[in-house]
């Protein structure tokens, strides 16, 4: 029997009874395959339930074949040696009380056939970029990739048959990226990956998205949420989708025009009734036809009007369903829109310098930014990235040199910090513009896809994409208008629908952006201009 996942009737509710999976069903056979899905759709929570780290309410999960499961927030021990972490420490002291001629039974049965255990697992950390990492000592205070490597070192020595990785690349520099691509690209058995990485959904056979409802990528949870399949890569998934939703534009379009044809015929129906009315009446003053035959074909003209009536009102009423039903097909993706004039830099305009600046970590930067210069900062994790932008927006001065903000800086931390959960969305951006009037602020939240009631709700209770949009709105609506926006990996919270939009926004802010991230995609998408890398030293570099 292959191995595969698969996922029957599946019901789901939180412990304040919120539900979230209401008869889910859906199937992952071998290969790769992606789960991807807006933010608060429960792809991390459905990986959970696979792994049997939460239980259904009803229906069953079913992993023929050995599990593996790297979770997205891993933590570690960090008193542990690296072989326990890696789960081969017993069959490691095995392995050295047979090599001793101090072997018993028990140990022949724990090393069964992993005689070439340490071999394996010194390659896997060499190809995954740990072999500073040996197996006796102990892991201390790794970075949160390094931990992340670790986790998949420790799943590719056990080999499972179905392996789950959630998030896998969210901390992980350029380089560390391409070296879990090379292993995923690898692995033989079932995968299920969710993750917004470009370049790791681009591996996938197969893309299934979550999704509540046929339209919108929000919408009501439980019996609507679905997984649909589409086959191949997350290109293949885009094209289809596109060409769906231009297959449901045109027949949106095609609906609102019946619908005002059948309007019309219904508005010009009391007209051609009138005139049969009046050629009746006609006929009846001329007395052209024996009064009792006249009254019988008035009788049935008010009959045969009002049936029409009905009739003509009955299609409208069946061409508005139909429009309904077109509309529902059509995705509610809104986009962001950053039209903020008062952010604008003039050409030429020095916005930014930095002499001679030493930051925590090391790293010494020189910089100079000019006009509406849009950058894109890399390096490795722990190059100092972080450090600089804290250094320019004012948190963390630089240990020694200069560092010169000429505008007014807004700075948006990766742990997106800079609300109060207490409060509402209108009242955190009131926060920062303490002199717009509460219906200005909600017409410029408006544009962040905070309308109506969705403005008042509490920050606390937003998903991630919801939480970095209603950061975002504070930062650009504050006072004063920020002409120089500094981003630290923007993306690692956000779904691909909402990368894409927030994408597109920063190519409409007309400010001067400086974008520390690893998303190679998504910089290009925003415009950038210029490249930087922070390695010992700021450097200038060629487009990657």
């Amino acid at each position: 029997m292959s191995h595969s996942i698969v996922v029957s009737d599946l019901r789901f509710a939180w412990p304040d009874g919120a539900a979230l999976f209401d008869g889910l069903s859906f199937a992952a056979g071998p290969g790769r395959s992606s789960l991807i899905g807006a933010n608060g759709a429960g792809k991390s929570t459905l990986l959970r339930l696979i792994a049997g780290e939460l239980a259904p309410a009803s229906g069953t999960v079913r992993v023929r074949g050995s599990l593996g499961y790297l979770p997205q927030d891993l933590t570690l021990q960090a008193g542990l040696p690296a072989d326990e972490v890696l789960g081969i420490a017993g069959t490691r002291r095995a392995l050295h009380a047979i090599e001793r001629g101090e072997g018993s039974e028990a140990d022949f049965t724990a090393v069964g056939g992993d005689w070439d255990i340490e071999e394996r697992a010194r390659a896997t950390l060499d190809r995954l970029g740990l072999p500073h990492i040996g197996l006796d000592r102990r892991v201390g205070q790794v970075s949160g990739g390094e931990t992340v490597l670790l986790g998949l070192t420790a799943q590719l020595l056990r080999r499972p048959d179905v392996l789950l990785l959630d998030e896998p690349t969210n901390n992980l520099d350029l380089a560390a990226r391409d070296r879990l691509y090379a292993a995923v690209a690898a692995w033989p058995g079932v995968m299920l990956i969710v993750s917004h990485d470009r370049g790791l959904l681009e591996l996938a056979g197969q893309t299934g998205e979550l999704r509540a409802g046929p339209g919108g990528r929000s919408g009501p949870v439980g019996r609507e949420r679905t997984v649909r399949w589409y086959g191949g890569n997350l290109s293949a998934y885009e094209a289809a989708v596109a060409a769906e939703q231009e297959a449901a534009q045109r027949g949106v379009r095609a609906a609102e025009s019946d619908l005002r044809r059948q309007r019309r015929e219904l508005a010009e129906a009391p007209v051609k009734l009138d005139r049969r009315r009046r050629y009746g009446q006609k006929m009846y003053d001329t007395k052209r036809e024996p009064r009792a035959v006249m009254n019988e074909r008035k009788r049935e003209a008010q009959v045969s009007a009002g049936k029409h009536r009905i009739m003509q009102a009955g299609k409208v009423e069946e061409a508005a369903g139909r429009l309904a039903a077109a509309r529902e097909l059509v995705r509610g993706d809104e986009a962001i829109r950053i039209d903020l004039p008062a952010t604008a830099v003039p050409a030429g305009r020095t916005v930014l310098t930095a002499s001679g600046a030493r930051l925590r970590g090391g790293a010494c930067a020189s910089l100079e930014v000019r006009g509406p210069e849009r950058i894109a900062l890399l390096g490795a994790n722990g190059a100092g990235k972080t450090a600089l932008l804290q250094a320019i927006a004012g948190p963390g001065a630089p240990l020694a040199g200069t560092v010169t903000a000429l505008v007014p800086v807004r700075y948006l931390p990766q742990r997106l910090d800079i609300l109060d959960d207490a409060a509402t969305v209108a009242g955190n951006v009131s926060r920062f513009a303490p002199s717009a009037t509460p219906n200005t602020i909600r017409a410029r939240l408006a544009r962040f896809g905070f309308r109506g009631a969705r403005a008042d709700q509490v920050a606390g209770g937003l998903s991630g994409g919801e939480r970095f949009r209603a950061s975002l709105a504070a930062l650009l609506l504050a006072e004063p208008a920020p002409q120089l926006l500094l981003l630290d990996e923007p993306t690692n919270s956000l779904d691909l629908a909402s990368a894409g939009q927030l994408s597109q926004a920063l190519a409409a802010y007309r400010g001067a952006l400086i974008v520390a991230s690893h998303d190679l995609e998504f910089l290009r998408g925003a415009g950038v201009t210029r490249w930087l890398r922070l390695a010992g030293t700021l450097s200038e570099i060629d487009p990657p």
